[in-house]
């Protein structure tokens, strides 16, 4: 894909002088959780779950019910939230190591929302979690941002801040390219303190900041005051449980200083966790809360990629509302373009405007939605979904589930949420179409 940047930069050279002033402009911040399951919120059902300024956020505006991340793994998720595209198009369909040196991670060519933002006259930030890619042109100031504070690779302990997988260790802590030491300070502290700066800093112009939490990705390290909290659940949903409420007390302060500086009635904010819930051993095998979906992290089943989000911004959209239409992770893109006074977008985005869904309530903007991993795909159009070489490492050796048929499983998820049973002998037709709709889209990419 050629780098469409100088002619996105001609489209919007209108902002500053037919378009809206800078200073009326929204402020965004574009939150992404990491591992956080399809339900784990009060206000998506979780039982055990205390997380009053998520479900306040919620509250404030809109929440989606069939919201679905770009991939089931962290990498490509971020590749499409950030690029507006399906992770395959982006140019990262699998998790970029966290080996520095590497040459993998979203392309130099990929255009992201913060370039096309810089175009609109906002400044930009990242902070906390990347994990696309370690080279200087693949780290957030490589890729238009203009401030940069977190870790480069998939998970780092919280208060060491060196790599958290296997040898050798290595510290894992960037300001703008250069590494920085915060030895024994927990990580999810320091990002508060660096968005807290950063709106402070800012306030007077027009910003855009990714605020990327790597929780509640392992290692599960919350506060000593929420494994009070949860001390009586069993394990492991209490150490996740503490995790989650961890995350939501910080959030709750990064609104309160918007508030503190006026800003929170013409600032967008939307939450989304990247996938699923992790059954990894170093999370202690679970954890996380799903309900009737079937999967989870790595899973193409409905708890890989269906996640929590929402959206507020009070100056524009109403408070309360609940969308149940089929969207995605990359049609933020789009709709932040679109709220932010944009008069085009770039043509090459799969991503779609959820202005209309999210105002007046109008049908998804997608006939279909497509994931793609190495060795793994999946299709979904209408309530049908085809999944060619599923996996579930969340599966219950117990559970009556049909088996996959030359590496086919057709559900209906009106009929069936829990993806219990293969329908591809029965509406072989429908399998048709659907691998059909997936071998156009490989066609046009």
């Amino acid at each position: 894909m050629i780098r469409p940047l100088l002619a996105w930069l001609l489209l919007c050279s209108w902002s500053y002088a037919t378009g809206q002033n800078a200073r009326e402009k929204p402020n965004v911040i574009l939150i992404f959780t990491d591992d956080q399951g399809t339900l784990d919120m009060g206000c998506y059902g979780a039982p055990d779950l205390y997380t009053p300024n998520m479900d306040a956020l919620a509250a404030s505006g809109v929440r989606f019910t069939q919201f679905y991340a770009g991939s089931s793994v962290c990498s490509p998720s971020r590749a499409s939230l950030l690029t507006g595209m399906t992770p395959t198009k982006a140019g990262l369909n699998n998790n970029a190591t966290s080996q520095p040196g590497s040459n993998e991670g979203l392309p130099t060519e990929a255009f992201t929302l913060a370039e096309a933002l810089k175009a609109e006259g906002y400044h930009t930030a990242h902070i906390g979690k990347w994990h696309l890619g370690y080279q200087p042109d693949k780290m957030p100031n490589g890729q238009g941002f203009d401030h940069s504070f977190g870790h480069m690779g998939g998970c780092i302990d919280n208060y060491s801040h060196f790599f958290y997988w296997n040898g050798p260790n290595r510290h894992d802590l960037w300001r703008n390219g250069e590494e920085v030491w915060h030895d024994g300070e927990f990580f999810l502290d320091l990002m508060e303190q660096e968005a807290h700066d950063y709106i402070r800093g800012h306030r007077e112009e027009p910003f855009f900041l990714y605020y990327a939490i790597n929780m509640p990705h392992y290692p599960l390290q919350a506060k000593s005051h929420w494994r009070d909290y949860y001390a009586e659940l069993p394990s492991p949903r209490r150490e996740y449980a503490a995790f989650i409420s961890t995350i939501d007390e910080s959030l709750g302060r990064l609104m309160d200083q918007l508030d503190r500086y006026g800003l929170r009635e013409n600032t967008i904010v939307i939450l989304q966790s990247d996938h699923g819930h992790s059954t990894e051993a170093r999370t202690f095998g679970g954890g996380g809360y799903a309900g009737p979906y079937r999967g989870c992290k790595f899973s193409l089943f409905e708890a890989g990629i269906r996640v929590p989000a929402m959206i507020s911004y009070p100056k524009a959209i109403s408070a309360g509302a609940v969308r149940d239409q089929m969207v995605a992770g990359m049609d933020w893109f789009p709709t932040i373009l679109d709220y932010a006074g944009a008069k085009s977008v770039p043509g090459h985005l799969e991503g779609q405007s959820l202005k209309g869904v999210i105002e007046d309530n109008t049908a998804s903007p997608h006939m279909h939605l497509i994931w793609e991993g190495p060795d793994r795909w999946a299709v979904r159009k209408g309530d049908w979904k085809l999944l060619y070489a599923p996996i579930d490492p969340a599966g219950n050796p117990d559970a009556p589930w049909s088996p996959v048929v030359d590496g086919l499983f057709l559900v209906n998820l009106k009929q069936d949420i829990g993806e219990a049973t293969n329908l591809i002998e029965a509406y072989p037709e429908k399998g048709a179409e659907l691998q059909a709709i997936y071998r156009q889209w490989l066609a046009d990419r």
